[in-house]
């Protein structure tokens, strides 16, 4: 089992750190592990904000924690929008084509082509 370690942890935090294992009736290691695994076993980044419309914090996420990428940073859902939405999101926002330029499609069958 891979161990931790934390280096140069300012002594006000590490007599928080006691006081709050002695209210949880535990030891610093033991508080440390459940404030560890408290955090990975999350199911949700979830900001609530104090008031309903005010702007979330500066680094705050929304979402729901769906696993973990190779480096072990989560991997968050914010939310799930079928095809067709996405295609009437794009609709309303981009209602015209734009001129002058290749198709997706076209560049596509170039690249193929071209092999």
């Amino acid at each position: 089992m891979p161990n931790l370690s934390v280096k140069d942890v300012p002594e006000a935090w590490a007599e928080t750190l006691r006081q709050r294992a002695a209210r949880h009736h535990r030891s610093l290691q033991g508080e440390l592990m459940a404030i560890i695994e408290s955090a990975v076993c999350e199911p949700a980044l979830v900001a609530s904000p104090v008031n309903v419309g005010e702007p979330l914090p500066p680094g705050t996420v929304r979402g729901t924690i769906v696993g973990h990428d190779r480096f072990g940073h989560p991997i968050i859902r914010q939310g799930w929008k079928t095809v067709e939405q996405v295609a009437a999101e794009l609709h309303a926002k981009y209602p015209e084509p734009v001129l002058g330029q290749p198709l997706g499609v076209d560049i596509i069958r170039e690249e193929r082509d071209a092999r």
